[in-house]
């Protein structure tokens, strides 16, 4: 048998293959899930139950993430409006995280390379977006839509 002709023998199958390629968006897609069922066990708005924020145990300020746990357990259990109470960001990015994770998969399980298609630049005007968020969800006058309650 020669090199080539036991190479091929050996090589697995187009499913199998595929299969190993999605390997590590399979796996951090049940990471996701375990811990999104943990949340949903476990509800984040009992006080102490997942712990606090450093940020705002430290300063009193939110965080652009601050309010994300409860957000996530809420949109879990179908609580949208209670999701949007907490971190309106954060719930508009969802369905954007969860498209670039599908994406990714996808792309792996057909042996392609998986980037995300975005510019270097959009990752700096989210980070933008991001601090400018953080910055108004503590000013006193927008802190009544944009931070979490209680």
């Amino acid at each position: 048998m020669t090199v080539e002709q036991h190479t091929r023998a050996t090589a697995p199958s187009g499913a199998v293959a595929r299969l190993r390629s999605a390997r590590v968006p399979l796996l951090s897609g049940a990471a996701v899930g375990a811990a999104g069922l943990a949340l949903v066990l476990r509800d984040p708005n009992r006080s102490g139950s997942w712990g606090a924020c450093p940020l705002y145990a430290l300063t009193g300020w939110y965080c652009p993430a601050c309010g994300g746990l409860r957000a996530t357990h809420d949109l879990l259990t179908g609580d949208l409006a209670g999701a949007w109470a907490m971190n309106p960001v954060w719930v508009l990015l969802v369905p954007v995280v969860v498209g670039l994770w599908a994406r990714w998969a996808w792309l792996r399980s057909r042996g392609r390379r998986a980037d995300l298609g975005i510019q270097d630049r959009w990752y700096v005007v989210a980070l933008v977006l991001l601090l400018v968020y953080g910055v108004a969800r503590n000013v006193p006058a927008w802190s009544g839509v944009l931070a979490p309650p209680g």
